[in-house]
C-alpha cells in the first residue's frame, strides 16, 4: 500500500455560487434544496420531460430554483460547479464542456463529504459488484449492538446529504457506495473501506473492467486504519496495494478459509479474528458461530466476515459481532427460503441480478432446478453455466435473452433438461415454478437466480420475486 499525506477536503462557501445540478430524481432533487438553502444559485438540468420531471421541477420552481428539462448536454453559462446524479455518464457532453472550462463535477456523495460538521460521524464504507447492501445492514447490525449511534446510508436507498445534514447525530455511519458514486467522490476519505469483490458489470457506463476496477479502488483512497479485501478475489487485494492510505493503515483479508494472521476467516464453523487481536500470529479470537449467520449460505458468510472486519477496525468487542450477526435479516429477494413443497425447497434470489450474484447463489445449493433469464445487459455466460454445470438437476428459462442462457447449456450442461418458456405475459413465472415443480426431486432446491436484469417482464427484482413467491405458495396451496 502506497503512504501519502493527505490533506482534508477544504470547506466551500456555496453563498452566491453558480452551481448546476446534473439530473432530477433521488439525488438531484435533495442536492438542489440544500445547494439553495446554502445561498447557491442552484440551475437544475435534465435529460427527459417527463410527468415525473415535470411535477419534480415545479417543486423546485417553487423556491426559486431554475430548472432546464429536456436538455441535460449544455453547460450552463457561469456555472462554477456541477454536482451530478451517479447515473450520468462521465462521458456525457456536458462533463466535457465542465472540463474544458474547467469547472469541477461532484456527486451526492462528495457534496455530502464536503458539508460534514468538525465533528461528523466516521465513515465505514462498502463497495463490490455484489454483496454491498446485505453487508451494509450486517455492519449497522454489529455496530447497534456495540451501543453506537448508526444508520445503513448512501447507495442502500438513504440519502447521504439527510444522514449528514439531519439532526440526528451519528457516531459512524455504514455506507454503501456504487461505482458511479465513488467515480465522482474524489475527495471522500473512509475510516475504513472494503471491495467485497470485482466482476464484470455496469462496463457500459465505464467504459471498460479497469476504469471500472478503478472507480472501486477509490474507496481505499486516505483511509486511516483498514482496507478490508476478499482473500479469494485477487483483483480486491491489488486495489489495496495501488492505494495512497494513511500512515500505519493496514490491508486486512476475509476469507472463508482458515485465516493467516490480519486476516479473518473460518475455522470449524466460527468466524474468527486474526487481524485484530495481540499478537496475531499466535491467537485467534472467535466472533460468532456460522449458525448466527442467516442465510449461512458461503458467500453470505462472506459478507458476514468484511462487515466484521470493519466493525472490528472501528474496535467494536466480539460479543457485539456475534449479536449484530444473530439480530441481522436480510431483505426480501436475497437468496430468501419461500416454502417447501413435496420435499423440494423453494429459494427466490431475484436480487442475483448479474452472473456473479447468480454463481455465489448457485455454489449454496445442490442438486437445483434453476430458473434463469430477462435482461443479459451484455453478459455472457459460458462461465456460470461450467462451474454451475454440476449442480443443475434441470434448468427453466424466461424472458428476453433466455435464448443466450440455453446456448450456454447446450455447450457446458447438454445433459441438462431444459424448458424454454417463449412468454412475457403474467402468467410466466406460475408456469415457470410449475415447469420447475415437475423438474424437481425431493431434496432438490428449485432457486430463481435469473442472472440477469428483470424489467422485460417486470418492473424491477422485487415485483419478479413476488410473482415467484405467489406462485410457490400457489403450488404449496394446490398440493396440500
Amino acid at each position: 500500500m502506497g503512504s501519502g499525506q493527505v490533506t482534508s477536503s477544504e470547506p466551500f462557501d456555496f453563498q452566491g455560487k453558480h452551481v448546476t445540478v446534473a439530473g432530477l430524481g433521488v439525488s438531484g432533487v435533495p442536492a438542489a434544496k440544500v445547494l439553495h438553502g446554502l445561498g447557491a444559485s442552484v440551475t437544475v438540468v435534465n435529460d427527459g420531460a417527463d410527468e415525473r420531471a415535470r411535477a419534480q421541477a415545479a417543486e423546485l420552481e417553487a423556491l426559486g430554483i431554475t430548472v432546464r428539462l429536456g436538455d441535460g448536454d449544455t453547460l450552463p453559462e457561469g456555472s462554477e460547479l456541477i454536482v451530478t446524479a451517479p447515473g450520468w455518464k462521465p462521458d456525457k457532453p456536458l462533463f466535457a464542456a465542465a472540463e474544458q472550462a474547467g469547472v469541477p463535477v461532484w456527486g451526492d456523495v462528495e457534496l455530502a463529504w464536503r458539508l460534514r460538521g468538525p465533528d461528523a460521524a466516521d465513515w465505514l464504507a462498502v463497495t463490490g459488484t455484489n454483496g454491498k447492501t446485505t453487508t451494509v445492514q450486517m455492519l449497522a447490525s454489529i455496530l447497534k449492538a456495540a451501543g453506537l449511534r448508526t444508520a445503513a446510508v448512501g447507495n442502500i436507498g438513504v440519502s447521504l446529504l439527510d444522514a449528514v445534514l439531519g439532526e440526528e447525530r451519528y457516531d459512524v455511519l455504514a455506507v454503501e457506495l456504487s461505482s458511479y458514486q465513488l467515480h465522482w467522490a474524489p475527495s471522500l476519505r473512509a475510516h475504513s473501506a472494503a471491495v467485497l469483490n470485482l466482476a464484470p458489470d455496469h462496463l457500459d457506463w465505464h467504459g471498460s473492467m479497469e476504469a471500472y476496477a478503478a472507480d472501486k479502488g477509490r474507496i481505499y483512497e486516505g483511509n486511516r486504519v483498514a482496507c478490508v479485501y476478499n482473500v479469494a478475489d485477487k483483483a480486491t487485494e491489488d486495489l489495496v496495494r495501488g492505494a495512497d492510505v494513511e500512515e500505519g493503515c493496514r490491508a486486512v483479508g476475509f476469507t472463508l478459509g482458515t485465516p493467516g494472521p490480519s486476516q479473518l476467516g473460518v475455522v470449524e464453523g466460527l468466524l474468527v479474528d486474526r487481524a485484530f487481536v495481540e499478537d496475531r500470529h499466535k491467537n485467534a479470537q472467535e466472533l460468532a458461530e456460522v449458525g448466527d449467520v442467516t442465510p449461512p449460505a458461503p458467500h453470505n458468510i462472506a459478507n458476514a466476515l468484511a462487515a466484521a472486519a470493519l466493525a472490528r477496525a472501528y474496535g467494536v468487542p466480539a460479543r457485539a459481532v456475534r449479536d449484530g450477526l444473530r439480530a441481522f435479516t436480510p431483505d426480501a429477494h436475497r437468496i430468501a427460503h419461500v416454502a417447501d413443497v413435496d420435499g423440494v425447497a423453494y429459494v427466490d434470489d431475484s436480487k442475483a441480478t448479474n452472473t456473479h450474484a447468480a454463481q455465489a447463489s448457485l455454489a449454496a445449493y445442490e442438486p437445483i432446478v434453476w430458473i434463469a433469464g430477462g435482461l443479459a445487459k451484455g453478459a455472457t455466460f459460458d462461465e456460470l453455466v461450467a462451474k454451475s454445470a454440476k449442480r443443475l438437476r434441470g434448468a427453466v428459462l424466461i424472458g428476453a435473452d433466455r435464448a443466450l442462457i440455453r446456448e450456454a447449456l447446450a455447450r457446458h450442461a447438454p445433459q441438462v433438461p431444459v424448458v424454454d418458456l417463449d412468454r412475457t405475459d403474467t402468467g410466466a413465472m406460475r408456469a415457470a415454478v410449475q415447469e420447475a415443480h415437475r423438474l424437481a426431486q425431493a431434496g432438490d432446491t428449485v432457486l430463481l437466480a435469473p442472472a440477469c436484469a428483470s424489467m422485460d417482464m417486470f418492473a424491477n427484482y422485487n415485483k419478479r420475486g413476488d410473482a415467484f413467491a405467489d406462485a410457490v405458495r400457489e403450488l404449496g396451496s394446490a398440493d396440500g
